[in-house]
């Protein structure tokens, strides 16, 4: 398996929210969800009840779509990843050593039940100014 490049998991490590798309009857939805990505599995692990629109529209259509990016005014210092992948509810060994991870970084979310999800992405795309404007660093999963 190969794994998106040091730049674009630096970038994702430096960040702890991302927008999550999904959709259902043609019918797109976003929301924010605080993550962690774990790079040795290439994944993205977050929290979410059962019961919210975007956990319904994922268990019915699991590929998904999100973005993280750095908030700034100025065009030099432009940075953000756009992704796609399958997200999946978390379970057995998987589920102890993401919330492991995930508690590391969010301590609070220990008071509460968690259910984990991950999302495996298959396709990044960075925008990164820093290294010129309008330069686009892309990863694809090797299929």
């Amino acid at each position: 398996m190969s794994l998106p490049e040091k730049r674009i998991t630096d970038f994702i490590h430096k960040h702890h929210i991302f927008t999550l798309a999904t959709s259902a009857n043609n019918i797109p939805y976003t929301c924010t969800c605080f993550y962690v990505y774990i790079d040795e599995l290439n994944m993205f692990v977050f929290t979410s009840d059962h019961g919210t629109r975007h956990v319904d529209e994922m268990l019915a259509q699991p590929l998904v779509s999100g973005a993280v990016a750095l908030e700034t005014t100025m065009i030099g210092k432009i940075q953000g990843i756009q992704f796609t992948g399958l997200s999946a509810e978390l379970d057995g060994e998987l589920y102890d050593e993401a919330l492991g991870v995930y508690l590391k970084k969010f301590p609070v979310a220990a008071f509460k039940k968690l259910v984990l999800w991950s999302i495996h992405p298959s396709f990044i795309k960075m925008t990164h100014n820093r290294l010129g404007f309008g330069t686009k660093l892309i990863w694809k999963h090797d299929s």
